[in-house]
């Protein structure tokens, strides 16, 4: 690729001066490849909509439950419904860019370069970059924001193409949520270069988001900057020591403890084992069934709440929203209708949302029962039998 035939649009993904700027670029230059803002997973099913060609659209949300992916996918579907409700709001489908792209191209016979990362990789590292509290306030703001609370400002979608008004967004960005900022705008900058410079034949025109052709721009004439391809693809866990999990993970040992120390002190234990269930049963129970789920989930999540407990890796709420997830059926359409929200009646009736709040809903009425009723009305007394108080 040689840096002095390369054109780089920067598109607003709902914007129809957008499409009409891309496909006019194509027409008039005739490239030998256009590089486009896709990973290989949206290209083919972008493809296979222009084809007509209707796909399986069923999640399987206990999958994401058994991978422990529901903070990934509860993300994921709120950035959809954020992007699909500004192009509901102009009309405009979010990405119809990338599809005038693909037509302008099988037009002319040209070949596409996907330069995008997947996106799974992408939020994932996000959400692993990220501490406690980062999470927190971006969750926080994302909900709010969804249910429609806080101000609206009316946004020309042109003037996001505008590179001061880029910039100021960017800024915002990064004070808000600086982690997030390196993975989704920094370190995919250096990617999307990247596989630029990847691409063989001379003449490419690239189509990007706005928000990127800047930090592109800087990485392509300054190529000895850029981190290695196959680092930018990496996973990887490993943040430090993980304070809050360990803490979390002591809670059940300590209870573990105080139990066998109260039985070797020939104190009876058994009024206080059966409390110890009757309470994780019913907290669970309540917190199920408070957050809408149906009878049978709000059951499960009793009945496993006590071992969930005990045990620091299972959470009452895979089990609860996992029998959610068998009678309410999740498909793609759920995520599309996101952008039709308007309320919380709407929210309500939406699979996705109600399958995750059972799952939080449960966790957080077992949460409650282990740091707060169960220290008090069971490990505590006992404590003070065991020294004597």
């Amino acid at each position: 690729m040689k840096r002095e035939c390369l054109t780089i649009i920067g598109t607003a993904h709902v914007s129809a001066d957008s499409v009409e700027e891309v496909k006019d670029a194509i027409y008039e230059q005739q490239p030998e490849v256009v590089a486009i803002e896709l990973d290989r997973g949206r290209y083919t099913r972008l493809k296979n909509e222009m084809a007509g060609i209707v796909e399986d659209d069923s999640i399987s949300v206990t999958q994401i439950i058994k991978d422990n992916k529901v903070g990934l996918f509860f993300t994921t579907t709120l950035l959809s419904y954020f992007q699909s409700k500004i192009g509901e709001d102009v009309e405009v489908k979010p990405g119809s860019e990338m599809v005038g792209a693909i037509e302008a191209c099988q037009d002319l016979q040209i070949p596409i370069a996907l330069i995008d990362r997947d996106i799974g990789t992408t939020l994932q590292r996000a959400l692993n970059k990220m501490g406690f509290m980062e999470k927190a306030k971006f969750m926080y703001g994302l909900i709010i924001s969804a249910l429609g609370f806080g101000e609206e400002e009316e946004v020309d979608v042109e003037d996001l193409k505008n590179p001061d008004n880029i910039d100021d967004l960017m800024e915002m960005f990064k004070d808000e949520a600086p982690s997030v900022y390196e993975v989704l705008v920094h370190e995919r900058d250096a990617y999307l270069a990247g596989k630029i410079l990847q691409i063989p034949q001379d003449h490419v025109i690239a189509v990007v988001g706005a928000g990127h052709q800047q930090g592109i721009e800087k990485y392509l004439d300054n190529p000895e900057t850029l981190p290695p391809l196959h680092e930018l693809e990496k996973i990887d866990s490993n943040k430090g020591i993980p304070w809050l999990k360990i803490f979390l993970a002591l809670i059940p040992i300590l209870f573990v403890v105080i139990f066998f120390l109260a039985f070797f002190n020939g104190i009876n234990i058994t009024w206080n084992i059966y409390e110890f269930i009757v309470i994780s049963m019913i907290m669970g129970f309540i917190g199920s069934i408070l957050s809408g789920s149906k009878i049978q989930s709000a059951i499960v999540g009793g009945v496993v709440a006590p071992l969930t407990i005990i045990h620091p890796l299972l959470a009452a709420g895979w089990f609860s929203g996992l029998t959610e997830a068998k009678y309410r059926k999740v498909r793609q359409r759920d995520i599309k209708n996101l952008s039709k929200i308007n309320g919380f009646r709407d929210l309500w009736n939406n699979n996705i949302f109600r399958i995750l709040l059972v799952v939080i809903g449960t966790n957080l009425g077992v949460s409650i029962a282990t740091l707060v009723i169960l220290p008090s009305k069971v490990f505590i007394p006992l404590f003070m039998k065991i020294f004597g108080g």
